[in-house]
């Protein structure tokens, strides 16, 4: 194996959060940064993102997904960042040794001062394997979908179902709608939809395509090629209800049942995954449980908004550049717990350490119902000190709290934050 090279930080994945920690890394003073990207392009899963609705809230106007990669990516070029595409990354050491490789090199190390992972997340599948019937051609994920309508040019079918009604899958039903085929039903386990609601406005309300909530399916029918599903209300333990059957012709079932982060080599490096988010678990800095190994983007918890992404990855380029500085090395100082409650599914990040965290803390989370006329609550110990009304929360929604470090130094002897949903 050729001799390891050295790299201040090396960002895994190059889409908009590995794009986003690199610039920002970059502009914070880390001269030595590199990119590794597996796909053959920068951009990640935005370049077959071809609606708008990006960049809202980074750039003020409303970009496709291409146009706002080509922000950061023409970014990165401009900043002289390092990248290599086309490789792929079989391991990271506990020691922060990278092994890749990549056709023109083999298999390589680098020896990295900090890492930062954003390899971004992938869909379950998982949904499909519990519905009876044979596999015929015919059904895909809805990304899977999607990559083959934007960037291949062929249309899966012409009559589909979808099961799932998040993000993707709504936005499919639209996409699939406009290239001439009959969307006849989105079907969602759940009874309240998985993605935004100005999606299921903006996708199903405006083509007249029916969401049925608190519904699966329940039947595959077809051998050589789908040519019929069979959807079925469930009761409140998502088993299906006998008698309320409906039966469709299609030729095509599109899954969207959720997004999971992309985790498999974290794991290997021996990063701490949280059993809720199946991301990293992560501090104020976002960083691991290894030291001077940080997390950002879907590959830490699912957003909703790409905004909302980069957002996360410049702090985390921001974070590994003060670490490599040695701006941010381990102190001794009490951590304080951020505990999740009464609705409140997860936070990010999990743990606060005072001494290292900048004025002001984004706190992200999701709730695990639909709330509505509720107070997103946050204690200090025992005491309340944030009484916000929210007139409807929902999962499908991430929601934030901001934390200042000067009100937290107030409280000198504080161990543990609680947040929590509180309804009237």
């Amino acid at each position: 194996m050729p001799k390891v090279k050295e790299y201040d930080i090396v960002i895994i994945g190059g889409g908009p959060a590995g794009l986003a920690a690199a610039a920002e890394a970059k502009r914070s003073g880390t001269d030595s940064v590199l990119i590794l990207e597996r796909d053959k392009e920068l951009g990640g899963i935005l370049n077959q993102c071809i609606h708008n609705g990006f960049g809202l809230h980074t750039f003020k106007e409303e970009l496709t997904g291409p146009e706002y990669a080509a922000r950061f990516i023409a970014q990165a070029e401009e900043l002289g960042i390092a990248c290599k595409l086309n490789t792929m990354v079989m391991d990271i050491g506990s020691d922060k040794v990278i092994t890749a490789m990549n056709r023109q090199e083999g298999m390589f190390q680098i020896q990295a001062k900090a890492v930062i992972l954003a390899m971004g997340c992938r869909e379950r599948s998982r949904g499909a394997l519990n519905i009876p019937g044979y596999r015929p051609a015919g059904i895909y994920s809805a990304g899977t979908a999607q990559r083959l309508v934007n960037r291949e040019g062929l249309l899966p079918g012409r009559e589909v179902v979808i099961l799932g009604s998040g993000d993707i899958g709504l936005i499919m039903a639209r996409r699939m709608t406009l290239e001439g085929a009959k969307v006849k039903v989105v079907a969602e386990l759940m009874p309240y939809s998985g993605g935004l609601k100005r999606n299921i406005v903006q996708c199903l309300d405006d083509y007249g395509i029916p969401l049925k909530l608190s519904h699966t399916v329940v039947e595959i029918r077809g051998k050589e090629r789908l040519t019929g599903v069979t959807i079925a209300q469930v009761d409140s333990k998502g088993k299906p209800i006998p008698g309320t059957e409906e039966d469709y012709c299609c030729d095509t079932l599109l899954l969207s049942v959720g997004l999971i982060p992309e985790n498999e080599l974290s794991r290997g490096a021996g990063v701490a995954i949280s059993p809720v988010t199946s991301g990293p678990v992560v501090n104020e800095s976002l960083e691991t449980n290894i030291e001077g190994v940080f997390a950002c983007g879907n590959v830490l918890h699912v957003h909703d908004l790409v905004d909302f992404v980069s957002e996360e990855a410049k702090a985390a380029g921001r974070n590994a550049t003060a670490y490599v500085q040695g701006r941010k090395k381990n102190v001794s100082g009490r951590e304080i717990s951020i505990c999740p409650a009464d609705g409140v599914r997860y936070t990010v990040p999990s743990t606060i350490r005072r001494e290292m965290m900048d004025d002001k803390l984004t706190v992200r989370f999701r709730v695990g119902n639909v709330y509505r006329n509720c107070f997103i609550c946050v204690y200090f110990d025992g005491e309340r000190v944030m009484h916000r009304k929210r007139p409807v929360v929902a999962p499908g929604e991430m929601e934030e709290i901001k934390l200042e470090k000067e009100k937290l130094l107030s409280y000198p002897d504080l161990t543990t934050i609680t947040v929590k949903i509180e309804e009237e």
